[in-house]
């Protein structure tokens, strides 16, 4: 990209206020309040000609737009591969980044302002891109800080920096700007010279460029510039070597076509936790640091005890003037000039949360971590694609935030369908802005909850989906039709017919019904068709609520179901092993699902009548394995198509000794597997229980070691109170019917009969709560 036009030089009247001998090296921690503010004064009190920072080139044409009103940090230069949108790195600027403050000064003062790392066209043609090459101990094997920090007493290199740079001022008549970046810059040669230059060869290649960069603005403003760049590189950039070196390390490059933009960045994505290299342990608390006028612990508890109180923590103003002075008593007595953020949160543990480091996680969370979300003005060039998306989340006033929240839609409104569409559309491009959840109020299919939040990335996606089209809808159905064509099984396809009638993408319908069409005629996979039909039905339910005209899926459903009834009986008759079975159990229990869906009234002879006559089947055949057997026979059972009196013949002959142990153990798990309800059916149903009962003390010792693991994993699944009481009624005694539940007295409140002693005994009680007089 090219660079801004070169302004003129200062007016006469806003003279230097000392004349630069020499660039102006100035070795900065990317992301630190201390740096930025001390960039700043050095550069108002050497007032450069020009100002040179770490980062891509092909960022200079994208500077003027930092000094928009509509632009707020945090945010990223994101660069990426023009045929490639993947390929993809940022280069992350907060307000309390000494880069972002180097912008902001050389705007402010109409000085010019460039980029000079190793371009981006570069960088992201190498193997491996990610967010941005900045840190003077993200690119190095050992870190300078923790080096500096031991050799100076401490044993926290996060502490040493606060001490040493972010709490050292800037101003006054006594105060020197220059001295802290000249003692970094000797402390860096110093380990340069001690460790070898410690990094990778890349890092060589960058420091190659940056010196080239440095001889062009030499020959354009002579020695009056200034250098912003990680104080791993001043030694480097100091150095004496020949343009010919330099030249010899960048020839032969990789090189790609790039595209850059400004894209929205958070707090969080600048922790170190979150993976940036480059990444520090406190943003929230370094912006706090960064913005607060004056009296910075004092302000930082009161945020704190703000948060708590929204919690409904009791947290008054006495808690926050004790906490301010047990910190600063903690940083006196460390040594330290001002309280930390390490003695204030000790503070906070102590003082308003009582010791409890629960509350003092969400202290961590949100404020020394923060969710900040900056903002891109609307000039910045994003592809069309990505404005499409800004002006449909401006006209549903969806706005992207970057923490966790719920959104909960109401179908039957348009506004609430509108944001429905989108955020289905963006899932099917890959954009994981939402992601469905379980509603927590009424369940019906006119409810959807999804639960939101927007990451930097998501701006790559968007930029990688924009191969599909210009316009949401537009990307969506070209992607729709081109998965369709590309699908290898049926059930992809089924997925992705529901998955259009969810994002109302009714152009795209027909093209993924044909596919689903000719797949579903060629598939005779009896699996792969039971695994696609649910998808269908779902989709069919929820055209009906959107609206949308389904019609063609029921004809491919309704075939789909009529192959199914005919196929599965065999499929399951075949031998199958454990897992095969569970998995066909599975499909059986998706199938009588989608049933349901399907024929919401009963027809004589329709769908759900045979398909009733297939779970008899299944339920009836001793060639189908128990697990299969067991669970057809409850279906039928809970649809009222199997009398009482037939299921327990039913249990009775596959719990029978002529039974394999494995087998009937399975038929039990088929029949009442937790999660079914199966344990409260036991419960009432004395005759089943004793049937199980009956089984379970005749099965030999060497066959009980073997079925124990299923009979553990059914009746493991129960809740405590079912597992509770069906002990307590196996241990009650014989029950009336064919077959009792085992011996033994019954415990005491159990019995098959009222007990009247015990029942008399109560009754004068009982007519004292009523208010009535004892007899």
């Amino acid at each position: 990209m090219s660079t801004p036009t070169v302004k003129g030089p200062r007016e006469a009247e806003d003279p230097p206020r000392s004349a630069v001998r020499g660039p102006l090296l100035l070795g900065v921690r990317h992301h630190g309040p201390g740096s930025a503010r001390a960039v700043r004064a050095a550069l108002e009190a050497a007032r450069p000609a020009a100002v040179l920072i770490e980062g891509p080139p092909e960022g200079d044409a994208l500077l003027p737009l930092a000094a928009d009103p509509g632009m707020r940090p945090p945010v990223a230069l994101l660069a990426h591969a023009a045929d490639d949108p993947g390929r993809a790195a940022f280069w992350p600027l907060a307000g309390f980044s000494p880069e972002w403050a180097a912008i902001r000064w050389a705007q402010e003062r109409d000085v010019p302002v460039r980029f000079i790392d190793l371009p981006a066209a570069h960088s992201l043609a190498a193997p491996a891109a990610g967010e941005g090459d900045g840190g003077e101990s993200d690119s190095v094997r050992l870190d300078p800080l923790a080096v500096l920090a031991e050799t100076a007493g401490y044993d926290d290199p996060e502490r040493w920096w606060e001490d040493v740079v972010e709490h050292r001022g800037t101003a006054g008549p006594d105060a020197d700007p220059l001295g802290v970046f000249e003692a970094l810059g000797e402390a860096m040669g110093a380990l340069r010279e001690e460790y070898g230059a410690g990094g990778h060869h890349r890092d060589l290649v960058r420091e190659a460029y940056m010196r080239q960069r440095m001889r062009a603005a030499r020959r354009e403003f002579g020695e009056a510039y200034a250098v912003v760049c990680g104080a791993w590189h001043v030694p480097a950039l100091r150095a004496k070597t020949t343009a010919a070196a330099d030249k010899a390390l960048l020839t032969g490059l990789p090189k790609v076509k790039v595209e850059t933009t400004w894209v929205p960045w958070t707090h969080r994505r600048l922790a170190r936790a979150g993976g940036y290299g480059a990444g520090i342990t406190s943003p929230g608390w370094y912006a706090h640091l960064f913005t607060a006028p004056d009296r910075p612990v004092e302000r930082w508890l009161t945020k704190v005890a703000g948060l708590l109180r929204e919690e409904d923590r009791q947290v008054s103003p006495a808690h926050v003037i004790e906490a301010v002075r047990l910190a600063d008593t903690l940083a006196a007595m460390r040594g330290r000039p001002v309280a930390g953020l390490t003695e204030t949160l000790e503070a906070v543990r102590a003082v308003m949360c009582d010791g409890s480091d629960i509350p003092l996680a969400l202290v961590e969370d949100r404020l020394v971590v923060g969710d900040e979300l900056g903002e891109v003005p609307d000039a910045a060039p994003v592809v069309p694609l990505q404005r499409d998306l800004n002006r449909l989340q401006r006209s549903l006033r969806l706005k992207a935030e970057a923490q966790d929240r719920e959104l909960e839609l109401d179908l039957r409104k348009d506004t609430d369908t509108a944001k429905s569409l989108l955020l289905h559309r963006l899932r099917l491009l890959g954009i994981g802005w939402g992601v469905p959840a379980a509603s927590r109020g009424s369940t019906g299919t006119f409810r959807e909850t999804w639960r939101l939040r927007w990451e930097p990335e998501l701006a790559v996606r968007v930029a990688e989906a924009g191969i599909w089209g210009t316009t949401l809808l537009g990307a969506a159905t070209a992607k729709a039709e081109a998965d369709a064509a590309a699908a290898g099984e049926l059930g992809e396809i089924t997925s992705l017919a529901e998955h259009c009638l969810l994002a109302g993408l009714s152009e795209a319908l027909p093209a993924v019904l044909r596919a689903l069409a000719d797949r579903a005629a060629l598939d005779t996979d009896v699996a792969g068709l039971a695994k696609a039909l649910p998808a269908l039905a779902r989709s069919l339910r929820y055209g009906d609520v959107r609206g949308t005209d389904a019609a063609a899926l029921g004809t491919v459903a309704a075939g789909l179901a009529e192959r199914i009834c005919v196929a599965l009986p065999p499929a399951c008759a075949t031998g199958l092993d454990a897992d095969a079975a569970a998995e066909l159990r599975g499909h059986v229990d998706g199938v009588h699902g989608a049933v349901g869906l399907l024929c919401s009234e009963e027809e004589p002879g329709g769908l759900r009548e045979r398909w009733s006559a297939v779970l008899q089947t299944l339920a009836g055949r001793d060639t189908v394995p128990g697990l299969i057997r067991g669970r057809a026979a409850r279906l039928l059972l809970d649809d009222g198509r199997l009398p009482p009196e037939e299921t327990a013949r039913l249990m009775g002959l596959s719990l029978s000794p002529a039974s394999a142990p494995a087998d009937a153990a399975g038929w039990i798990e088929g029949f009442a597997g937790g999660g079914s309800g199966g344990g409260t059916l036991l419960v009432h149903d004395d005759r089943l229980l004793g049937l199980i009962d009956t089984w379970l003390v005749s099965v030999p010792e060497r066959a009980f070691v073997d079925v124990l693991p299923l009979l553990r994993r059914t009746f493991g699944a129960y809740e405590a109170g079912v597992k509770r009481t069906l002990g307590e009624l196996v241990r009650r005694g014989p029950a009336a019917g064919p077959a009792g539940a085992g011996g033994g007295s019954a415990p005491a409140g159990f019995a098959p009969d009222l007990d009247p002693d015990r029942a008399d005994a109560v009754v004068d009680l009982v007519r004292l709560l009523l208010a009535g007089a004892p007899a």
